[in-house]
């Protein structure tokens, strides 16, 4: 029997005065009227202690919303997705429906039993975060690999802009090579613009630093004047974000079928692509936004050599091994080379240089400084040579 009951029995008995009871129980005076006056309204079950709990709570989560937040969480999980409560939020945002706080919506996946425990994780806040300023800043590129229905291997490269994580491009290859990396470059520069930056491992497609050499893609970032960064070898998490990237891609891809060829493959990637820029908001910005919205929202960083004059063509080397190009409303002749008459290249013209590649090796064949005065331009890759017929002794004459 509580001790709400023994008081009022005590009193409506005699045994006790109000008083007596109050001193003899520990209660106040008003209490134990309080009591009595329930107990003639309802008996002994009315003195029991009554719940605190409001009988209303204006900040309570409905049912549709803790609907909508567990259906989306399954559903975002199954199709290899984020579903974080950050990204729970934005999308509850989008449907319209009232958005509680992240740890409310964690309670809620708690609840159902929607969170799987990982204790051994390491904390955010032990991590250093860096992140360039700009759109354009800093590129980030890296391949992973991606086998094929019938277990051939792919190697698939991407560029993702480390302000904004814009999924620049993403490419399925069935070996990435140097050549592939020059062409996915100058193919996101042309419809991007140059960043002023890229960072990258030590692969051999990016860098031949460590075997005293330089290849085409280092050759080419240097006539364009963008700044190459390579993270220390053995150190991933200095490329962090591709790194991550590749992460949510590969958790997107293990939940559709395995493609049966190339094609099939870079159409999945052609879709991610859609899904991770424009559909999905990004954790790094706050508050959420897509890739898409920061990317396109902030003016762009350059080259330090390059202003707002930076245009890619596409042209044929002629039977001289030469090339046309109008710059300053002026028509000048770039040499590159009769052993490659006939080649397709892509010229990219920048403000202080031309940079000319193959578009059939991908690989660097000539690189001009821009002079308007003079009206042919000499290939800078190139040592000058001579004219048909001049021999060493009339170069040592004309000295």
């Amino acid at each position: 029997m509580s001790k709400a009951r023994v008081v009022v029995l005590e009193v409506t008995s005699g045994h006790l005065t109000v008083t007596q009871a109050a001193n003899q129980y520990g209660l106040s005076r008003q209490h134990i009227y309080r009591l009595l006056a329930r107990y003639h309204e309802g008996g002994l079950d009315a003195v029991d202690p009554r719940s605190r709990r409001p009988n209303s709570n204006p900040r309570a989560v409905s049912d549709d919303v803790i609907i909508a937040i567990v259906t989306l969480r399954e559903t975002l999980t199954a199709g290899g997705l984020d579903a974080g409560p950050l990204t729970l939020q934005w999308h509850l945002g989008q449907r319209g429906l009232p958005v509680p706080s992240t740890s409310t919506i964690r309670r809620i996946l708690h609840h159902h039993g929607l969170i799987t425990p990982q204790p051994r994780k390491r904390p955010k806040s032990s991590y250093r975060r860096f992140a360039a300023s700009q759109p354009n800043e800093c590129w980030q590129s890296d391949f992973t690999h991606w086998a094929l229905a019938d277990g051939t291997d792919t190697e698939i490269l991407s560029w993702l802009d480390d302000c904004s994580r814009y999924l620049l491009t993403c490419t399925a290859y069935p070996r990435v090579t140097v050549g592939g990396v020059v062409a996915s470059f100058t193919d996101t520069a042309a419809i991007y613009g140059l960043p002023a930056a890229t960072l990258t491992d030590n692969g051999s497609v990016y860098t031949s630093r460590f075997t005293h050499g330089h290849n085409d893609f280092e050759r080419l970032l240097n006539s364009l004047g963008v700044t190459q960064k390579n993270g220390h070898p053995g150190h991933p998490q200095t490329q962090g974000k591709i790194e991550r990237f590749h992460r949510t891609l590969k958790l997107w891809l293990g939940q559709h079928r395995r493609p049966s060829t190339l094609d099939e493959l870079q159409q999945l990637l052609d879709t991610f692509a859609t899904i991770y820029n424009t559909e999905r908001p990004h954790r790094a910005h706050r508050p959420s936004a897509t890739p898409h919205t920061v990317y396109h929202a902030l003016p762009k960083a350059h080259p330090a050599t390059v202003t707002e004059h930076f245009r890619i063509r596409h042209d044929t080397v002629d039977q001289f091994g030469k090339l046309t190009l109008r710059y300053g409303s002026r028509l000048h002749h770039l040499g590159i080379g009769r052993e490659h008459a006939h080649t397709p290249v892509l010229i990219l013209v920048a403000t202080q240089i031309v940079t000319v590649i193959s578009k059939t090796g991908h690989h660097l064949i000539g690189s001009h400084h821009i002079d308007p005065d003079r009206n042919y331009w000499r290939n800078q890759q190139k040592d000058p040579g001579r004219w048909p017929g001049q021999s060493v002794t009339d170069d040592a004459t004309q000295v």
